[in-house]
Formats: C-alpha cells, sequence, structure tokens
C-alpha cells in the first residue's frame, strides 16, 4: 500500500511499497523441458557489501534471490525474476542537518511570528544552513548574514510564505507522523543493525539526464515517414536511436529490462515512455493520445545547481513551450512540481497555467521525514526547507466536455500534505498515484 494512513491533513506514503508494488517481474522465454533459463538479473546479492550500480535488486518469484549468471530450474514453463528497489535508499534514519530540541515534532509546535523568524535567522537558522553549504566557510556565512541585516525581497517574500504554511505543516505532520508511531510504521528507536546501513552507494546516480542530451545528437524526427509507437518484444535489440525517437511501448504483464548507454533499466508492465527533452516532444504529439494527468516536475533555475552544474536548467520561457494543452484530455488535472523559490510559485500561477488555459486549484506540501518522523531539516532553515510544494490546477476547456467529466471527478481539497521518507537518489518524488 503506498497510503500508510490518511487524516484529514493529508497522507503518510511509503514510496518504497508503492515502488516495489508496480509489478517488477521480468519474464524469461519458455524453457524446454528439463532445461535451465538464466535469469536476466541486473545485480549481484552474494553480500550486502557488494553494490552494484543499480538501484534494484532481484529477488526469485518462489525463493531466494539469484545473481547474474546463476541459473532458475524451469519444466516447460516461463521463467520470473521479480525486483525490488534497494531499502538503503529509504533509510533516512537522521536528519540531515541536526534539528534543535525545540523544533522537534513531539514537543509541540512553537509558535513564531514573522518578525521572530528574522531576528532569529541572524543566529540558529542562518547557521544551520551555512553548515551545509560546502561553498562557503562557516564563519564567512556568519559575517555575512551579520553584516547584512536588511533581507532582500526574495528572501522576505519567502519568510512570508513559510509564516504563512508553518503551523499547517506542523501540526498537519505531528498528526500523520503519531498515527505512523502508533502503527509501527515509524520508529522513534532505530534497532535494525544492518551491514547496509548508512551505505547507501554514492556513485548511482539518475542516467536520465545523460540519455537525454544523447537524444539531442540524432537528427530531427521527420513527422511524415516517423513511427510513432515502437513496442517492446521479448528481448530488446533496437538501437538506441529507435527507443530514444519514438513512444517506447510495453503493453504486456511483465516488466522488460532494457539497455541504453550500457546501462540497464526496468519498464513497468503495461506502461510507456517517450525518453526526451522539450526540444523533442514530437513523437508523443504523433502518438495522439489525451491524458486525464499530467505530472510536471521541471529543473527549476536556482543557486545551487548553477554552482553544482549537475543538469541543466529550464527557463519560464522554455517550460511555457511544454505542449500541455495538446496533450490534455478536457477538464485534466496538472500538477506541477516548484520549488520554494517565490518567484517560480507565483510564475506558475500567475504565467504558466493562465497561459495553458489551466486553473488553480489548490496547493499541496510534500513534507520529508526519517524513519523517526522528525523534519529532515529544521523546519525553519532559512538554507532549505523540510518540504515542497505542488500547484494543482484543471484544464480549462470545452464547456460542455469539461462539465460531462467533472461529473465523476473528486473536488480537490486544498493544503493537502504529502508526509513520505524521502529518497536519498536525487529529485524522487513521492507517488501520486497507485495502489492505495
Amino acid at each position: 500500500m503506498s497510503v500508510v494512513h490518511r487524516l484529514a491533513v493529508g497522507w503518510l506514503v511509503d514510496h518504497l511499497s508503492f515502488i516495489n508494488q508496480c509489478g517488477y517481474e521480468t519474464c524469461d522465454s519458455f524453457a524446454h523441458p528439463g532445461g535451465v533459463t538464466h535469469n536476466t538479473s541486473v545485480t549481484s546479492t552474494e553480500d550486502c557489501h557488494s553494490i552494484s550500480a543499480f538501484a534494484a535488486t532481484p529477488l526469485s518469484s518462489d525463493g531466494p534471490s539469484y545473481g547474474p549468471g546463476n541459473a532458475v530450474e524451469t519444466e516447460g514453463k516461463r521463467a520470473k525474476m521479480r525486483y525490488v528497489f534497494r531499502e538503503e535508499f529509504f533509510d533516512v534514519s537522521k536528519p540531515h542537518i541536526a534539528i534543535a530540541p525545540e523544533e522537534q515534532l513531539c514537543q509541540g509546535c512553537p509558535e513564531m511570528s514573522l518578525t521572530e523568524i528574522k531576528v532569529n535567522s541572524n543566529r540558529e537558522e542562518y547557521q544551520e544552513g551555512a553548515k551545509s553549504d560546502t561553498g562557503d566557510s562557516l564563519a564567512t556565512a556568519r559575517k555575512k548574514r551579520k553584516r547584512k541585516c536588511v533581507f532582500n525581497q526574495g528572501e522576505l517574500d519567502a519568510l512570508e510564505y513559510h509564516s504563512k504554511v508553518r503551523k499547517l505543516i506542523w501540526e498537519g505532520t505531528l498528526h500523520l507522523v503519531q498515527e505512523g508511531l502508533k502503527s509501527g510504521f515509524l520508529h522513534r528507536t532505530t534497532t535494525k543493525l544492518s551491514c547496509r546501513k548508512n551505505n547507501v552507494p554514492q556513485h548511482i546516480v539518475c542516467g536520465l539526464a545523460e540519455l537525454c542530451e544523447m537524444a539531442k545528437q540524432f537528427p530531427a524526427v521527420n513527422e511524415s515517414d516517423h513511427q510513432a509507437v515502437c513496442v517492446l518484444e521479448e528481448e530488446t535489440s533496437s538501437a538506441e536511436q529507435d527507443l530514444l525517437s519514438c513512444v517506447m511501448e510495453n503493453s504486456s504483464d511483465c516488466a522488460k529490462i532494457i539497455v541504453l548507454m550500457g546501462q540497464k533499466y526496468l519498464v513497468p508492465p503495461r506502461s510507456s515512455f517517450l525518453l526526451s527533452d522539450i526540444s523533442c516532444l514530437q513523437p508523443l504529439l504523433n502518438y495522439k493520445k489525451k491524458y486525464d494527468v499530467i505530472v510536471i516536475d521541471p529543473p527549476w533555475e536556482n543557486k545551487s545547481v548553477k554552482r553544482s552544474n549537475r543538469y541543466s536548467y529550464l527557463s519560464s520561457w522554455q517550460i511555457k513551450q511544454i505542449p500541455v494543452p495538446a496533450l490534455a484530455a478536457p477538464n485534466c488535472l496538472v500538477v506541477t512540481w516548484v520549488t520554494n523559490r517565490q518567484k517560480h510559485l507565483r510564475f506558475v500561477k500567475d504565467e504558466l497555467y493562465p497561459h495553458w488555459s489551466v486553473k488553480t486549484l489548490a496547493e499541496w506540501h510534500w513534507v520529508k521525514i526519517t524513519t523517526a518522523g522528525e523534519f529532515v531539516l529544521p523546519l525553519d532553515s532559512l538554507h532549505k526547507k523540510p518540504y515542497e510544494v505542488l500547484i494543482l490546477g484543471r484544464v480549462q476547456g470545452d464547456v460542455k466536455e469539461a462539465l460531462r467529466k467533472s461529473e465523476g471527478a473528486l473536488p480537490i481539497p486544498e493544503h493537502q500534505l504529502i508526509v513520505s521518507i524521502p529518497c536519498s537518489l536525487h529529485s524522487h518524488k513521492p507517488p501520486l498515484a497507485g495502489p492505495i
């Protein structure tokens, strides 16, 4: 179950269980009677210290896990291998930055006005943020903040926004965490010992950005002679250019493994995808399907991205070019992940959604906690917050069709919380749909 607890304030979500219930089970070809079929496992599970560069680990459908090259005995039937996500990527047992005792959820919600936040920002909160910033030394950061007694407009806007949502986030998270502690999903003390503990492989990164960069090198798609969809067969031998120039479709009941740039990827059953960037979306438009829900997680511009050069970001003009109106079904729900920078929130509400003929309906928050139910970052930290924002909107199109489709649609409540233990892999978001 992806939803562990549901309260009026929102949901406590188990992201790991959601991934593992999506059906990542591969089916090999039929084996000859009395023969063996080699499985296509991606990682070695010989011991918990040998970690490969893949985020999933294979488990046999009916028994123990196998490593690459092992054989699964079959008697004239299809051999299956089920994959599960590595648990250590969700083993966030301690806050990323130490939280002061008075900020612990179990202590109750300390009242703090906007003025008090501004005053305290010259001391503890900003100093905590400075500790996590490896670009400047702690002493330099403190001196800068002490000299700068007046906040710039962006900082003032962020403080004002935080003062409005702070109590909602604190109290709502507290109630959901209490339910999680009662049920045992969360635990104050960690007694489980594992050789994987705090041993998350740092070299495992998502290679999608590199794949999209590779796609840019291929010739532009010619709409007249372009194949709109390619169905994944039992064994994918297509060239990388074919995989990146049309919508890939897995219509089977089993997951498929594809290889791109030397890396193996699992494609869930009954799913389709286009691996591209926004400059090469024509195959998706040629696919001629309309969607009832569109979730967007743009690479927003910020100082951290510029400094780390981890990935390319999109300008506001580029985000507007995403063809949401052409992909949206009548009454389509559009969900956009937004950073806590007020400039981005205003852009989505005041420019982006009106540009797409989308009406803003609600603003939700994803709150990140540890396995003990603590915020992963101090709630009042100026450096980075333990929550992110989702802006939900509805496409406004043909009135009659929208009214017809809205008859069975549930109303979208305002200010809901999605509370979960975050994945340690960069920018993984919690599930918004799926088995609940």
